[in-house]
């Protein structure tokens, strides 16, 4: 993946991915381009562009009006736990859990969507009303079932660990909103996700417990069923006890 630009580009994108002039964009498929706006995803033939805004209005509603109470809920906000969200993608949760006030590291693995993460990033730590929000969030490019080992040996365990892995298709419903289609062709011919291996690594470093958002009725996360839930309308938040707590409470 490149970025085709015409623009100077920011050292933080040109340590991630090499760089091409923007005649040079494909005639098929999602592409990156960086200009005015930023870094954004497109796809060829279509119109509309795809970017992280961690300022924009839409963000700005979730993490002030909607979306931030099952989720505080599930992580228990009282405690003020560390969260480390172990499948960043475009970031939205672990935003809304900064904006919490909640320290947050963020794993994303893939090079093309940890520069459009980053590229969010940097732009809210220059807008005021979110620099102190963003600067409590740590973004790491990393597969995070390899990495958290050694993150939890260098910086210590966090309390919680966030999962929202990529949901499975559901053949009848309405079609994907154009962001996540274009994020899933972007990361779907690469992304081989090991669910069983993913929950297990979580497991292994939370301390405390292990939050994984689901569909509202979609399957549990490696068929493992969990300690307990926090049901919304379309969503649901299902929560893992680490194995330290399990087996202190006797559980397999």
């Amino acid at each position: 993946m490149k970025i085709y630009t015409d623009h100077p580009l920011p050292d933080y994108l040109t340590a991630l991915l090499p760089t091409a002039p923007l005649s040079e964009r494909p005639k098929d498929g999602v592409f990156l381009c960086f200009g005015e706006h930023g870094l954004q995803l497109g796809k060829a033939g279509e119109k509309g562009m795809v970017s992280v805004d961690f300022d924009g209005n839409a963000a700005t509603y979730r993490r002030l009006k909607g979306g931030g109470e099952l989720i505080a809920k599930a992580v228990n906000l009282g405690a003020h736990p560390t969260v480390w969200d172990a499948t960043g993608g475009l970031g939205r949760d672990s935003f809304v859990l900064v904006g919490l006030g909640l320290p947050v590291r963020t794993f994303e693995q893939n090079p093309a969507v940890f520069a459009l993460l980053c590229d969010g990033w940097q732009r809210a730590m220059q807008n005021a009303e979110t620099a102190g929000i963003a600067r409590r969030m740590v973004l790491t490019h990393a597969d995070a079932v390899q990495a958290m080992p050694d993150t939890a040996a260098r910086f210590g365990r966090p309390d919680v660990v966030y999962l929202d892995p990529m949901y499975p298709e559901r053949q009848k419903s309405a079609a994907v909103k154009k962001e996540m289609a274009y994020f899933h062709e972007l990361v779907g011919l690469s992304a081989v996700q090991d669910d069983e291996a993913l929950l297990h690594a979580a497991r292994e470093t939370a301390k405390k417990r292990v939050v994984v958002k689901r569909p509202r009725l979609g399957e549990f996360l490696a068929q493992k069923q969990p300690a307990y839930q926090y049901m919304g309308k379309s969503t649901r938040f299902d929560v893992y006890l680490p194995y330290a707590a399990d087996a202190q409470d006797g559980q397999p």
